[in-house]
């Protein structure tokens, strides 16, 4: 048969396809009807790429036939094919030798298959690591089946007791690494295992029995020895064992507390990368999940663990270093801006994340790159750039493989070799390939250096002022060239500044600190004070980010956090010197400090619905049962966003009324989530509440925000003033099989949206929650009905309750019943009063607030001080008279409880004429005013108390205005 014409082959490929088909006569020659002009040119480029498959159809004359007949050379398998198309072949064992026979012919006819579909791209990258993946688990599960059975009939049945004190029948659980745990296995490429088993015991049913670990330590020598041994028609897999803990010196197979042990109390920084694409490829799949779920602590730490970029760079510099010495410069996998490099970038964010975001623990790299924008902030066109160079290279890896079956990634440096290459590449020649490589490694190279490159190397001057700080922290210099040092950096207070350093060395922490953490600290140290060292209220900084040094000296890795981010580092300095607030916050939660690394998120907080989508977000991954860790993941969230929102403040990015819309939004967003968490908490126990017989409610039940939540005014130390009211008959029950009373269930679940909110954990406490607006205050029901809530406020509330209202609104539960709740207020609000009992009640309970809370008069004699919310001319003031113009015309002008904070309010009752325009500015002035002050106190820590010389206009026009209008 006459060789096809290939367009645009090389003389030297000409010659090799020539003898390929002639190789291949008789192959040809039986095959000929079947051989039309597509499937010639297609045998010519496989024929081109690979003598390993040109052997086996010469080795296996049916071979080409059956896979043309079959139509398999056109289509992708199916997950099951391999497992169903393998237990056929295996049908016919009888006998180890044929055993192995069947195995290895199977192989390669599918490696045939494989290799064709790849060489030709009628499989992608992906579909080709995928099938082989496949056919590594379908062989390794169904090998190990068939010799467990014979294992057993020869030295009985492994037993051990279960956690029940059960005997329970032990196997053996195979875990794939590397890339087979991944799903990206190469063309030629070994397999990773380990080897392990539930639990220690004997076998049963024999006379002579053995340790379970035996029994599975021969069961894996056989399993090796099935599939890795070279006989005349080849191998299955290359099996390499040395990942398994101890390594080649440890036994062949362990039980799970084994693994478990190792792993927790000896577990090393490399390791922890092979377990992240750990997978039970065969055995007990069952047990060996919960294996993996014992063991992810180990990889994925619950902290932020930037330690992860020390270990990666010295494991590259290993690789780099056997680079060097076994010249592999041109190893696609392992040399500059190789395979390998894409890898580390993907796995090093894993482990540093991965604890706190579960979307990072998976085992597939494909799957991991297209998150890091988002995540961790990459570049959104590193992500297109690094897939294409991956995807280029691990198909260059792929058709050098392709060409005799072996595991090499080295590039040919024969000139046929690199012809034959690139022709599989789908290039014309080898300086047009070698042209796109190098285009793909620089980019991989860039990239890698950008994740993982050391920290930015210092100034001269930089260097060298650290080498004296060092020298100081190392007992080096005496108390006068210490304090000479101080003064020429630029501490303010030198004396305290060396108090400082000197304690926080003599500190027990410290003496008792192990040596990992201390060398983090002589990296991170020098760089703070060089850079605290440059602000003005040098010496406090220090004072405050000492306590946060402090609070992680035992978790070290927030120094490496410090020392891989100088930008976050310079962030921290920076917030820290404006307010000792967001300094307390750190050391009391070191884990927001991540939160510092990106300055595009940590001074541009999100709206309302940007943020309720990213809680929706992460609260999804959270299974639904585990309330601990929702509760975690909630306190988290709040924490983070309020740091946000903080930084924005502290820098002015932000000005006042929209730091309380984000403060406001963030508190809506959580009480959205926490309702419905603990609502299908309640109805999966309990059944939903019914409306009326046979009718189930649809959340029927409202939060109403009071005081500053109701007013959109929050503040950062703010509580939340709530009221829960429901619309259902409280006389009917659920329908679940543990129904409870309608009444039952609603307070039931009023307690468990406080319980979320309250319950201090490690996290903190998420909100202090204040219940006491609620109809008849604490004697009254936890949660009413919008009838009573009614009845309430018609017939028995105070005159200080309605006040309350002014400022109320539905901040989470039903649009429905949040309707009928504004038509309730409208009515209460809209009712004809008295005005001289209204005037008489406000004055009354506002006289009274500053008895009890205000500064008393001794305090303002000798401590010359005023109280910004409670004293005359206060903020309080403000609030009643804009209460008390509500109250009293809302009959005549609705629009004035329109809106629920003062300043709208203020607008309305401007507009309305019922206060002269300059006293409405200046009440909006002053209470812009006095709120900004609040705002920047409890930034430094301190209370809404300042001195009586301070804001005097402010207080002197609030005074006149209450007077004019509250005592006429």
């Amino acid at each position: 048969m006459i060789q096809p014409d290939l367009p645009n082959l090389s003389s030297s490929l000409q010659t090799l396809l020539a003898k390929q088909w002639d190789r291949l006569g008789d192959v040809l020659a039986s095959t000929e009807k079947q051989l039309t002009d597509s499937v010639q040119q297609e045998l010519a480029k496989v024929a081109i790429g690979s003598d390993y498959l040109v052997d086996q159809l010469i080795r296996y004359p049916q071979l080409l036939a059956s896979l043309l007949d079959s139509g398999v050379l056109d289509r992708p398998y199916q997950p099951s094919e391999y497992k169903s198309r393998l237990a056929e072949a295996m049908l016919s064992i009888d006998s180890e030798a044929s055993m192995m026979s069947v195995l290895r012919q199977f192989r390669q006819r599918e490696m045939v298959r494989l290799i064709w579909r790849d060489l030709t791209r009628k499989a992608n990258m992906a579909d080709t690591t995928q099938e082989l993946s496949w056919l590594a688990d379908a062989m390794i599960d169904d090998t190990l089946s068939l010799l467990y059975e014979q294992c057993c009939q020869r030295w009985g049945t492994p037993y051990a007791l279960n956690d029940y004190g059960k005997r329970e029948q032990q196997y053996m659980v195979v875990l794939g690494m590397g890339k087979l745990g991944a799903n990206e296995l190469n063309l030629s490429s070994d397999i990773d295992l380990i080897f392990c088993f539930p639990a220690n015991g004997e076998t049963e049913g024999v006379r002579k029995t053995l340790e379970n670990q035996d029994f599975f330590v021969r069961l894996g020598q056989k399993l090796i020895q099935a599939l890795d041994t070279l006989n005349a028609e080849g191998f299955v897999f290359r099996v390499d064992m040395r990942l398994r803990p101890f390594g080649s010196a440890s036994p062949l197979a362990c039980s799970f507390a084994a693994m478990e042990h190792y792993y927790q109390d000896q577990g090393r920084d490399w390791e922890r990368y092979a377990m992240i694409k750990a997978r039970v490829v065969a055995g007990d799949k069952d047990n060996g999940r919960k294996l993996l779920t014992l063991l992810r602590p180990f990889v994925y730490r619950k902290y932020i663990d930037f330690s992860a970029f020390e270990s990666l760079r010295e494991m590259k510099e290993m690789i780099n270093r056997e680079v060097r010495r076994k010249g592999l410069e041109f190893n696609v996998k392992l040399g500059s801006g190789g395979i390998r490099e894409v890898e580390f970038i993907a796995q090093a964010f894993q482990l540093i994340r991965g604890g706190r975001d579960s979307r990072l623990q998976q085992r597939e790299l494909r799957n991991i790159l297209p998150l890091l924008p988002e995540l961790v902030g990459m570049p959104e066109q590193a992500v297109p750039e690094l897939m294409a160079a991956y995807i280029f290279l691990r198909n260059a890896e792929h058709a050098i493989q392709a060409v005799a079956d072996k595991q090499t990634q080295e590039l040919p440096r024969d000139d046929l070799g690199q012809a034959r290459l690139a022709f599989s590449m789908g290039f014309d020649n080898w300086t047009a390939f070698a042209s796109e490589l190098e285009r793909h490694r620089a980019a991989i190279s860039q990239h890698f250096a950008d994740v993982i490159a050391p920290a930015q190397q210092q100034t001269e001057e930089e260097s060298q002022q650290r080498t004296e700080w060092l020298a100081l922290w190392n007992d080096q210099l005496s108390e006068e060239e210490a304090l000479e040092i101080i003064t020429e950096s630029g501490f303010d207070d030198v004396e305290r500044t060396l108090k400082l350093i000197t304690d926080l060395k003599a500190s027990r922490t410290i003496k008792f600190l192990q040596n990992t953490g201390a060398e983090r600290l002589k990296v991170v140290l020098p760089v703070l004070l060089d850079m605290i060292s440059d602000v003005d209220n040098a010496t406090e900084t220090l004072a405050r980010i000492l306590l946060l040094i402090k609070s992680v000296l035992r978790r070290s890795s927030y120094l490496v956090l410090l020392a891989e981010n100088p930008g976050a580092m310079k962030q921290l300095v920076r917030l820290c010197s404006s307010s000792a607030w967001f300094a307390d916050q750190l050391a009391k939660k070191p884990v927001l400090l991540d939160e510092l690394i990106d300055p595009r998120t940590l001074y541009s907080p999100p709206d309302k619905e940007q943020l309720g989508a990213e809680l929706r977000q992460q609260l999804l991954r959270i299974p639904e049962e585990d309330t601990e860790q929702l509760m975690e993941a909630l306190r988290y969230f709040k924490s983070a966003h309020l740091l946000r929102v903080a930084a924005s403040d502290i820098t002015g990015v932000l000005p006042l009324m929209k730091v309380s819309d984000y403060l406001t939004w963030l508190a809506e967003v959580i009480l959205e989530s926490v309702l419905d968490v603990a609502w299908r908490g309640m109805v999966e126990k309990h059944g939903r509440p019914m409306k009326q017989a046979g009718v189930p409610c649809d959340m029927d039940f409202i939060i109403v925000g009071y005081g500053k939540l109701g007013g959109i005014e929050l503040s950062y130390g703010s509580d939340l003033d709530l009221v829960f009211i429901h619309d259902s008959d409280s006389n009917l029950s659920t329908d679940g099989d543990k129904s409870i009373a309608n009444s039952v269930f609603f307070t039931r679940l009023g307690q468990r949206i406080i319980h979320i909110l309250n319950t201090f954990t490690a996290g903190g406490q998420l909100y202090e929650v204040d219940m006491r607006l609620r109809p008849s205050g604490n004697s009254g029901l936890l949660v009413s009905s919008l009838k009573a809530f009614q009845e309430y406020q018609e017939k028995e509330a105070w005159t200080w309750e309605h006040q309350a209202l002014v400022r109320s609104r539905v901040v989470a539960g039903s649009a429905r019943l949040g309707a009928e709740f504004e038509q309730v207020r409208a009515i209460i609000l809209q009712q004809v009063r008295e005005p001289m009992e209204l005037k008489k009640a406000v004055v009354e309970m506002r006289e009274k607030m500053r008895a009890h809370l205000g500064t008393s008069a001794k305090e303002a004699e000798n401590k010359h001080i005023f109280n910004l919310k409670q004293d005359l001319g206060g903020i309080v003031d403000i609030e009643f008279l804009v209460q008390y113009k509500v109250l009293a015309e809302a009959y005549r002008y609705p629009e004035l409880f329109t809106f629920t904070d003062n300043i709208r309010i203020l607008d309305a009752i401007e507009t309305a004429g019922l206060l002269a325009a300059d006293d409405a500015e200046s009440l909006r002035e002053a209470y812009i005013a006095y709120r900004a002050a609040g705002h920047r106190l409890t930034l430094q820590d301190q209370s809404s108390v300042i001195s009586e010389s301070e804001m005097k206009d402010c207080r002197e026009s609030i005074t006149r205005i209450w007077s004019s209008v509250m005592e006429a």
